[in-house]
């Protein structure tokens, strides 16, 4: 038989045992949905985002989670077209996410956007925060800005600037150049973005072109154009498939006289595609495997089967800044509340290996050094199963990167 002690810690221990089985009943899951292009012509993109952003919340969970509680991870195919992002953003807030990732395509990053943005309007109190990790339109900076998007990409005139700036340094810019981009928000910031440098590095945009987007096979007959038109560089934003043909295209069509600067020339596959024609051509990048540091470039490899390339270091990067936030808000097991997130994220620096990177309050656009490469053999990680790889030849800091506050962002703040 128990004596009045005994039974009295046993009573002890049941309470204290409910009580912790109570609280860890109360703790609510920070819940992230993964929503993008996974099938399609911009898998290829598409997955290195999703990657990239389960490697850093994976990480998160190995530490203990958050809120008490594992972060929940869900992944939603969009097909890669707007149609199917709303279809999923729908799905998503449904299943009770917190927070949207998604990067790959401007045009999908405007749907998601404006979908959250039109939610948040109608559910004060029960908020859903968009995290941008590729979308670079500027209209997502400007007259679509709102407090709930925060994005953690470059844009037109950031790439374009850098590039600009180290091809003039390195005299592979010339007097002439040329521009083809892809018919859509992110192609026609490119245009206007390589016109905006012309007088500054003096040089003529001696033609340009905006063409279909994901819909050419052949890109034989842009590149006769290119070599008529006889520029010193052609600038391009074309990405995914667009890229990978166009630079086919070019690697047999004797245009080693012309330096290509580019947006995306790291994706995987270009390199292959446009074979000893790769040489000497430039890329702006978020993030270049050859100054990583060891540890991570491993670490990365071990956990995902291949090293960090294209997209996958300036994502990395971002999220990353996002879970740093959020170990400045603590809900103790509670109710999770986007907005008070989304302010620690205002407040938020991250030091990354090429530097600094924090959020401008005005448009919540990440200010972060840009890295501007050239293809060279003289790498410690070649690509494509090439002897050829990036070769860094100048970060530009994030205060000489960043674009000027649009004056057509109005964000209202909750």
């Amino acid at each position: 038989m128990l004596s009045n002690k005994a039974v009295l810690t046993v009573a002890g221990a049941s309470m204290v045992l409910g009580m912790a089985v109570a609280s860890s009943a109360q703790a609510e899951t920070l819940k992230v949905g993964i929503v993008e292009s996974l099938s399609g012509s911009q898998t290829s993109t598409g997955r290195l985002y999703a990657t990239a952003a389960r490697y850093v919340l994976e990480k998160v969970n190995e530490q203990g989670g958050y809120n008490g509680d594992q972060i929940e991870i869900l992944e939603y195919d969009n097909g890669g077209n707007t149609s199917g992002a709303a279809a999923k953003v729908r799905q998503a807030i449904a299943d009770g996410v917190d927070v949207i990732i998604q990067g790959s395509s401007s045009a999908v990053a405007g749907q998601v956007s404006e979908d959250v943005r039109k939610h948040n309007i109608r559910n004060r109190g029960d908020e859903v925060l968009y995290l941008n990790v590729g979308g670079e339109a500027m209209e997502l900076r400007s007259n679509k800005c709102h407090y709930h998007a925060f994005h953690f990409t470059s844009t037109a005139p950031m790439r374009v600037g850098a590039l600009t700036q180290v091809m003039s340094e390195q005299g592979g810019l010339g007097d002439r150049v040329y521009s083809i981009n892809q018919n859509y928000s992110w192609g026609k910031d490119m245009q206007e973005a390589i016109k905006a440098r012309a007088e500054e590095y003096g040089y003529e945009v001696v033609d340009t072109v905006l063409h279909e987007v994901n819909r050419i096979q052949d890109f034989a007959p842009y590149v006769a154009q290119i070599k008529s038109a006889n520029p010193d560089s052609v600038i391009t934003g074309n990405w995914s498939n667009d890229l990978l043909l166009l630079m086919r295209a070019v690697g047999g069509a004797g245009l080693d006289d012309i330096t290509f600067g580019t947006a995306f020339l790291d994706q995987v596959g270009n390199v292959a595609n446009a074979g000893q024609g790769a040489m000497g051509n430039y890329v702006a990048h978020l993030g270049n495997i050859e100054l990583l540091s060891e540890e991570f470039v491993n670490d990365y490899q071990s956990v995902t089967g291949h090293y960090p390339v294209y997209v996958e270091p300036g994502a990395v990067n971002g999220i990353k800044l996002f879970t740093k936030a959020l170990e400045e808000v603590d809900f103790e097991g509670g109710d999770i509340d986007v907005n008070q997130i989304a302010a620690a994220l205002e407040q938020t620096t991250l030091e990354t290996d090429l530097g600094e990177i924090s959020i401008r309050e005005g448009d919540h656009q990440t200010v972060m050094p840009v890295v501007v490469s050239r293809v060279s053999k003289d790498v410690k990680y070649p690509v494509d199963g090439t002897d050829m790889g990036f070769e860094p030849i100048e970060v530009v800091s994030a205060a000489d990167a960043i674009f000027p506050l649009q004056e057509s962002c109005r964000m209202r703040r909750p």
